[in-house]
Protein backbone atom coordinates (compact mmCIF):
# COMPACT_ATOMS: atom_id res chain seq x y z
CA UNK A 1 0.00 0.00 0.00
CA UNK A 2 1.54 3.33 -1.14
CA UNK A 3 1.87 5.98 1.90
CA UNK A 4 -1.22 8.70 2.15
CA UNK A 5 1.79 11.28 1.78
CA UNK A 6 3.19 9.83 -1.73
CA UNK A 7 -0.11 9.67 -3.27
CA UNK A 8 -1.17 13.32 -2.54
CA UNK A 9 2.02 14.10 -4.32
CA UNK A 10 1.43 11.78 -6.83
CA UNK A 11 -1.88 13.50 -7.60
CA UNK A 12 -0.42 17.12 -7.25
CA UNK A 13 2.21 16.74 -9.74
CA UNK A 14 -0.16 15.20 -12.20
CA UNK A 15 -2.73 17.95 -11.67
CA UNK A 16 0.52 20.38 -11.97
CA UNK A 17 1.55 18.60 -15.18
CA UNK A 18 -2.22 19.04 -17.02
CA UNK A 19 -2.64 22.30 -15.81
CA UNK A 20 0.91 23.27 -17.65
CA UNK A 21 0.07 20.86 -20.39
CA UNK A 22 -3.46 22.69 -21.05
CA UNK A 23 -1.77 26.46 -20.38
CA UNK A 24 0.90 25.64 -23.14
CA UNK A 25 -1.63 24.41 -25.39
CA UNK A 26 -3.66 27.97 -24.60
CA UNK A 27 -0.32 29.58 -25.05
CA UNK A 28 0.24 27.73 -28.44
CA UNK A 29 -3.44 28.52 -29.73
CA UNK A 30 -3.12 32.22 -28.77
CA UNK A 31 -0.24 32.82 -30.65
CA UNK A 32 -1.21 30.51 -33.53
CA UNK A 33 -4.58 32.99 -33.64
CA UNK A 34 -2.73 36.03 -33.46
CA UNK A 35 -0.39 34.67 -36.16
CA UNK A 36 -3.02 34.22 -38.62
CA UNK A 37 -4.92 37.52 -37.57
CA UNK A 38 -1.61 39.27 -38.29
CA UNK A 39 -1.11 37.01 -41.74
CA UNK A 40 -4.83 38.05 -42.99
CA UNK A 41 -4.34 41.64 -41.90
CA UNK A 42 -1.50 41.83 -44.14
CA UNK A 43 -3.07 39.80 -46.69
CA UNK A 44 -5.76 42.27 -46.40
CA UNK A 45 -3.88 44.84 -46.62
CA UNK A 46 -1.92 43.98 -49.53
CA UNK A 47 -5.11 43.01 -51.20
CA UNK A 48 -6.60 46.34 -50.69
CA UNK A 49 -3.58 47.85 -51.93
CA UNK A 50 -3.36 45.78 -55.21
CA UNK A 51 -6.86 46.34 -55.94
CA UNK A 52 -6.38 50.02 -55.82
CA UNK A 53 -6.08 50.86 -59.49
CA UNK A 54 -2.42 52.76 -60.70
CA UNK A 55 -3.26 55.62 -62.45
CA UNK A 56 -2.11 56.06 -65.72
CA UNK A 57 -2.35 57.63 -69.14
CA UNK A 58 -3.70 61.11 -70.24
CA UNK A 59 -6.31 62.20 -68.21
CA UNK A 60 -8.27 65.61 -70.99
CA UNK A 61 -9.69 68.43 -69.16
CA UNK A 62 -12.18 70.61 -70.57
CA UNK A 63 -12.21 73.83 -68.60
CA UNK A 64 -13.22 77.53 -68.87
CA UNK A 65 -10.95 79.88 -70.06
CA UNK A 66 -10.73 81.88 -66.63
CA UNK A 67 -9.32 78.72 -65.00
CA UNK A 68 -5.78 78.22 -66.75
CA UNK A 69 -3.47 79.52 -64.32
CA UNK A 70 -5.15 77.41 -61.24
CA UNK A 71 -5.67 74.52 -63.33
CA UNK A 72 -2.68 74.20 -65.01
CA UNK A 73 -1.15 74.62 -61.39
CA UNK A 74 -3.31 71.28 -60.22
CA UNK A 75 -2.14 69.58 -63.43
CA UNK A 76 1.22 69.68 -62.62
CA UNK A 77 0.35 68.68 -59.24
CA UNK A 78 -1.95 65.56 -60.54
CA UNK A 79 1.45 64.54 -62.71
CA UNK A 80 3.57 64.25 -59.41
CA UNK A 81 1.04 62.75 -57.51
CA UNK A 82 0.75 59.89 -60.23
CA UNK A 83 3.73 59.17 -61.63
CA UNK A 84 3.10 57.80 -65.46
CA UNK A 85 -0.11 60.21 -66.13
CA UNK A 86 -0.27 63.40 -68.21
CA UNK A 87 -3.06 65.99 -67.71
CA UNK A 88 -3.89 67.25 -71.45
CA UNK A 89 -6.09 70.82 -70.79
CA UNK A 90 -8.20 72.89 -73.57
CA UNK A 91 -9.04 76.02 -72.34
CA UNK A 92 -11.88 78.15 -74.13
CA UNK A 93 -15.10 79.53 -73.70
CA UNK A 94 -17.53 77.40 -71.90
CA UNK A 95 -20.16 77.67 -74.63
CA UNK A 96 -17.61 76.56 -77.35
CA UNK A 97 -16.14 73.44 -75.01
CA UNK A 98 -19.72 72.36 -74.58
CA UNK A 99 -20.59 72.36 -78.36
CA UNK A 100 -17.78 70.54 -78.77
CA UNK A 101 -18.11 67.81 -75.68
CA UNK A 102 -21.68 67.61 -77.88
CA UNK A 103 -20.09 67.03 -80.26
CA UNK A 104 -18.55 64.09 -79.95
CA UNK A 105 -15.19 65.43 -78.74
CA UNK A 106 -13.01 63.13 -76.22
CA UNK A 107 -12.90 64.38 -72.66
CA UNK A 108 -12.71 62.75 -69.51
CA UNK A 109 -13.43 66.42 -68.04
CA UNK A 110 -15.67 69.06 -68.22
CA UNK A 111 -15.17 72.32 -65.80
CA UNK A 112 -17.50 75.19 -66.60
CA UNK A 113 -18.00 78.81 -65.90
CA UNK A 114 -21.51 78.62 -65.32
CA UNK A 115 -24.41 75.83 -64.48
CA UNK A 116 -26.32 77.27 -67.65
CA UNK A 117 -23.20 75.31 -69.82
CA UNK A 118 -22.89 72.37 -68.16
CA UNK A 119 -27.05 71.90 -68.39
CA UNK A 120 -26.04 71.63 -72.18
CA UNK A 121 -23.65 68.52 -71.24
CA UNK A 122 -25.88 67.28 -69.27
CA UNK A 123 -28.89 67.72 -71.37
CA UNK A 124 -27.05 65.79 -73.97
CA UNK A 125 -26.46 62.74 -71.82
CA UNK A 126 -22.69 63.40 -72.01
CA UNK A 127 -22.10 63.30 -68.35
CA UNK A 128 -21.13 60.27 -66.53
CA UNK A 129 -21.93 61.41 -62.86
CA UNK A 130 -23.85 64.34 -61.37
CA UNK A 131 -22.15 68.25 -62.07
CA UNK A 132 -21.23 69.99 -58.66
CA UNK A 133 -19.71 73.10 -58.11
CA UNK A 134 -16.30 73.20 -57.02
CA UNK A 135 -15.74 77.42 -57.18
CA UNK A 136 -17.40 80.73 -57.69
CA UNK A 137 -16.21 83.32 -59.34
CA UNK A 138 -17.22 87.19 -59.48
CA UNK A 139 -16.76 90.10 -62.05
CA UNK A 140 -14.26 93.13 -62.10
CA UNK A 141 -13.31 95.93 -64.50
CA UNK A 142 -9.73 95.70 -65.97
CA UNK A 143 -8.13 98.97 -66.86
CA UNK A 144 -5.03 99.83 -68.09
CA UNK A 145 -1.84 100.44 -66.03
CA UNK A 146 -2.85 103.73 -63.33
CA UNK A 147 -6.07 103.68 -64.85
CA UNK A 148 -5.86 106.33 -67.04
CA UNK A 149 -9.70 106.46 -67.97
CA UNK A 150 -10.18 107.33 -64.49
CA UNK A 151 -13.00 104.27 -64.27
CA UNK A 152 -14.41 103.69 -60.66
CA UNK A 153 -17.59 102.59 -61.48
CA UNK A 154 -19.47 100.17 -63.86
CA UNK A 155 -21.51 103.68 -64.99
CA UNK A 156 -18.11 105.02 -66.04
CA UNK A 157 -17.64 102.53 -68.78
CA UNK A 158 -20.66 104.03 -70.25
CA UNK A 159 -19.22 107.19 -70.84
CA UNK A 160 -18.51 108.34 -74.46
CA UNK A 161 -14.80 107.94 -76.18
CA UNK A 162 -14.21 104.75 -73.53
CA UNK A 163 -13.67 102.38 -75.20
CA UNK A 164 -14.60 98.93 -73.63
CA UNK A 165 -14.55 95.34 -74.01
CA UNK A 166 -16.83 92.66 -73.27
CA UNK A 167 -17.33 88.66 -73.47
CA UNK A 168 -19.84 87.30 -76.01
CA UNK A 169 -23.33 87.46 -74.44
CA UNK A 170 -22.93 83.37 -74.88
CA UNK A 171 -19.99 82.90 -73.18
CA UNK A 172 -20.82 82.95 -69.01
CA UNK A 173 -18.52 85.99 -68.36
CA UNK A 174 -20.56 88.34 -70.99
CA UNK A 175 -23.46 86.67 -69.53
CA UNK A 176 -22.58 88.07 -65.85
CA UNK A 177 -21.69 91.08 -67.35
CA UNK A 178 -25.12 92.15 -69.07
CA UNK A 179 -26.71 90.72 -65.33
CA UNK A 180 -24.56 93.04 -63.67
CA UNK A 181 -25.57 96.21 -66.22
CA UNK A 182 -29.31 95.08 -65.79
CA UNK A 183 -28.85 95.37 -62.11
CA UNK A 184 -27.81 98.92 -62.56
CA UNK A 185 -29.86 99.88 -65.35
CA UNK A 186 -26.87 100.17 -67.49
CA UNK A 187 -26.81 100.26 -71.08
CA UNK A 188 -23.34 99.40 -73.19
CA UNK A 189 -22.12 99.44 -76.31
CA UNK A 190 -18.75 97.82 -76.43
CA UNK A 191 -16.41 98.31 -79.52
CA UNK A 192 -16.21 94.31 -79.35
CA UNK A 193 -17.05 90.87 -77.83
CA UNK A 194 -14.98 88.43 -77.18
CA UNK A 195 -15.29 84.82 -77.27
CA UNK A 196 -13.86 83.88 -74.05
CA UNK A 197 -12.77 86.30 -71.11
CA UNK A 198 -8.67 85.90 -71.78
CA UNK A 199 -9.55 87.64 -75.46
CA UNK A 200 -11.07 90.22 -73.79
CA UNK A 201 -8.32 90.85 -71.07
CA UNK A 202 -5.88 90.58 -74.08
CA UNK A 203 -7.32 93.52 -75.38
CA UNK A 204 -6.66 95.41 -72.47
CA UNK A 205 -3.09 94.39 -72.48
CA UNK A 206 -2.56 95.13 -75.35
CA UNK A 207 -3.39 99.02 -75.27
CA UNK A 208 -6.80 98.10 -78.02
CA UNK A 209 -9.20 98.70 -75.16
CA UNK A 210 -9.36 101.11 -71.96
CA UNK A 211 -11.08 98.78 -69.95
CA UNK A 212 -12.53 95.01 -69.92
CA UNK A 213 -15.43 93.59 -67.77
CA UNK A 214 -13.93 89.94 -66.75
CA UNK A 215 -13.14 87.98 -63.86
CA UNK A 216 -12.01 88.98 -60.64
CA UNK A 217 -9.24 86.07 -61.02
CA UNK A 218 -8.21 87.58 -64.71
CA UNK A 219 -7.35 90.63 -63.25
CA UNK A 220 -5.25 88.81 -60.59
CA UNK A 221 -3.24 86.14 -63.07
CA UNK A 222 -2.64 89.10 -65.06
CA UNK A 223 -0.80 91.15 -62.31
CA UNK A 224 0.79 94.22 -63.23
CA UNK A 225 -0.42 94.31 -67.22
CA UNK A 226 -3.56 95.37 -65.57
CA UNK A 227 -5.57 97.29 -63.16
CA UNK A 228 -8.62 96.04 -61.14
CA UNK A 229 -11.43 98.00 -60.29
CA UNK A 230 -14.47 96.66 -58.03
CA UNK A 231 -17.85 97.20 -58.22
CA UNK A 232 -21.27 96.33 -56.32
CA UNK A 233 -23.19 95.58 -59.36
CA UNK A 234 -20.91 91.77 -59.50
CA UNK A 235 -22.37 90.76 -56.40
CA UNK A 236 -25.57 90.35 -58.67
CA UNK A 237 -23.36 87.81 -61.24
CA UNK A 238 -21.70 85.67 -59.50
CA UNK A 239 -21.08 82.69 -61.55
CA UNK A 240 -21.09 79.39 -59.99
CA UNK A 241 -18.38 76.70 -61.55
CA UNK A 242 -19.28 72.94 -62.21
CA UNK A 243 -17.63 69.97 -62.79
CA UNK A 244 -18.42 66.72 -64.15
CA UNK A 245 -16.41 63.64 -65.85
CA UNK A 246 -17.75 62.79 -68.72
CA UNK A 247 -18.32 59.11 -70.80
CA UNK A 248 -16.49 59.91 -73.78
CA UNK A 249 -13.35 60.07 -72.04
CA UNK A 250 -10.97 57.29 -72.25
CA UNK A 251 -10.02 57.53 -68.50
CA UNK A 252 -12.36 57.20 -66.13
CA UNK A 253 -10.02 56.48 -62.97
CA UNK A 254 -7.78 59.65 -63.66
CA UNK A 255 -10.86 62.17 -64.20
CA UNK A 256 -12.36 60.70 -61.07
CA UNK A 257 -8.99 61.36 -59.09
CA UNK A 258 -8.36 64.70 -60.44
CA UNK A 259 -12.04 65.98 -60.11
CA UNK A 260 -11.46 65.00 -56.70
CA UNK A 261 -7.84 67.12 -56.41
CA UNK A 262 -9.66 70.02 -57.66
CA UNK A 263 -12.09 69.53 -54.83
CA UNK A 264 -9.90 68.42 -52.04
CA UNK A 265 -8.44 71.06 -49.30
CA UNK A 266 -5.13 70.93 -51.18
CA UNK A 267 -6.62 71.97 -54.29
CA UNK A 268 -9.52 74.91 -53.18
CA UNK A 269 -6.11 76.05 -51.56
CA UNK A 270 -4.93 76.40 -55.23
CA UNK A 271 -8.38 78.25 -56.42
CA UNK A 272 -8.74 80.27 -53.14
CA UNK A 273 -4.89 81.71 -53.98
CA UNK A 274 -6.26 82.64 -57.66
CA UNK A 275 -9.04 84.75 -56.46
CA UNK A 276 -12.31 82.30 -56.82
CA UNK A 277 -14.99 82.01 -54.35
CA UNK A 278 -15.41 79.29 -52.23
CA UNK A 279 -18.80 77.35 -53.52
Amino acid sequence: MIPRSRSVTNRSVRRTRRTLQLAGAGTAALLALTACSSSGGSSTAASDKSSATKLSGTVTVFAAASLKESFTALGRQFEKQHPGTTVRFNFAGSDALAASITSGAPADVFAAASPKTMAVVTDGKDAAGTPVTFVRNRLEIATLPGNPGHVSSLKDLTEPGLKVVLCDRSVPCGAAAQKALAAGGLKLTPVSYEQDVKAALNKVELKEADAAVVYTTDVKAAGGKVEGVQFPESADAINDYPIAPLKNGGNAAAAKAFIGLVRSAEGQKVLGEAGFLKP
